[in-house]
């Protein structure tokens, strides 16, 4: 799953889609390091790329209260008209979620509880606790973990993936972000590393995480 996090990068994930399906599925969406950025014609833009039936998502989506590219009451709004607009097309939501737990939690789960079902969406670079990971999970939203979960200093992601249930989780690279040294490309294989920290961590083998990660992704998107 490849995100959007403007209307550059949307479109161009939606090419990507395009040109390399079945293996790269696209989201369509709005980062909160952009949501100030937002106008009327720009989310009507927004929400015809949604529309677009490449679309398999909407994301990259959510809060960012480390950084504060934007105004917090801006991010808000971005975050809750994007899982509306997701919810009124039955798609999934990718979640960006740093210094925001409480927030991005209550803002989910009010979202989920006015579905009566079908709900969809991922957590994604989880860095929240196993509290949060259990909420979040109860109500169909996945929790994805990228190569940071390999850090003894990451106590509540690995807490987490110790905690959750069967196949509610996923693995990704965040590439180009998040990957193994500062100089090293982040890449597909990335994904081996967490799998490889995860079945650790749930006692399984790495096939089986693979396995319920598959399961999960095929849920979440539909399939």
């Amino acid at each position: 799953m490849v995100p959007g996090w403007d209307l550059r990068s949307s479109d161009a994930a939606l090419e990507l889609a395009e040109h390399h399906a079945p293996f790269v599925q696209a989201a369509v969406g709005v980062h909160p390091h952009h949501a100030a950025a937002m106008d009327e014609r720009a989310w009507g833009a927004v929400e015809a790329l949604i529309a677009d039936p490449r679309c398999a998502a909407v994301g990259e989506i959510g809060l960012d209260f480390f950084r504060n590219l934007s105004p917090p009451d801006a991010q808000q709004a971005a975050f809750e008209r994007q899982l509306e607009i997701a919810a009124a097309r039955d798609l999934p939501v990718l979640v960006h979620d740093r210094d925001a737990h409480d927030a991005v939690s209550t803002t989910l789960l009010a979202w989920a509880g006015r579905r009566s079902s079908n709900v969809r969406g991922v957590v994604h670079a989880f860095s929240g606790d196993a509290a949060m990971a259990g909420m979040l999970t109860e109500r169909g939203i996945l929790i994805s973990f990228a190569l940071p979960l390999s850090f003894r200093s990451a106590v509540g992601a690995r807490a987490a993936a110790a905690a959750i249930g069967a196949a509610t989780y996923l693995v990704e690279t965040d590439a180009p972000h998040l990957g193994p040294d500062r100089d090293g490309r982040n890449e597909p294989t990335t994904v081996l590393r967490v799998a490889a920290e995860l079945a650790r961590l749930r006692t399984m083998e790495p096939q089986a995480v693979a396995d319920e990660a598959r399961r999960a992704y095929d849920r979440m998107i539909g399939e």
